[in-house]
């Protein structure tokens, strides 16, 4: 699916959720980010997954830190080396489709009601670089 049909069709739910796994999650953020910059996609992204869950009946499958901590590290990815397609991003990324939260949180703090319903700042943490 092209780029401006896939945001449109998840903006009005109109989305397959077999369509939706967590690389299509990674490409919207990505594709937010290009065309919106960090605040804005912050907000999109955030009201977007909210309403996309409501729609299919999981509303509580929202968690707001994995949301907004992956929304972060694919900004940071994405200032430290420009790609022209997401493809070429996931490729250079690969990390970012596997468990790479549990770099910085705690399994406890992830399951945790106040990391579902606000952000919270990392509890671990291993330099990288």
């Amino acid at each position: 699916m092209h780029d401006r049909d896939f945001v449109t069709a998840f903006e009005s739910c109109t989305l397959p959720p077999d369509l939706f796994p967590h690389r299509a999650h990674v490409r919207l953020a990505w594709l937010y980010l290009r065309e919106h910059g960090l605040l804005e996609s912050l907000r999109r992204y955030s009201d977007g997954i909210q309403r996309y869950a409501a729609s299919l009946g999981a509303s509580s499958k929202y968690h707001h830190t994995i949301t907004w901590a992956f929304l972060f590290l694919i900004h940071e990815r994405m200032a430290a080396v420009d790609h022209t397609t997401f493809d070429e991003f996931a490729s250079a990324n690969e990390d970012l489709f596997g468990p790479v939260l549990e770099r910085y949180y705690s399994p406890a703090m992830l399951k945790s009601d106040l990391a579902r319903r606000t952000f919270v700042m990392p509890d671990l943490f291993q330099q990288t670089w």
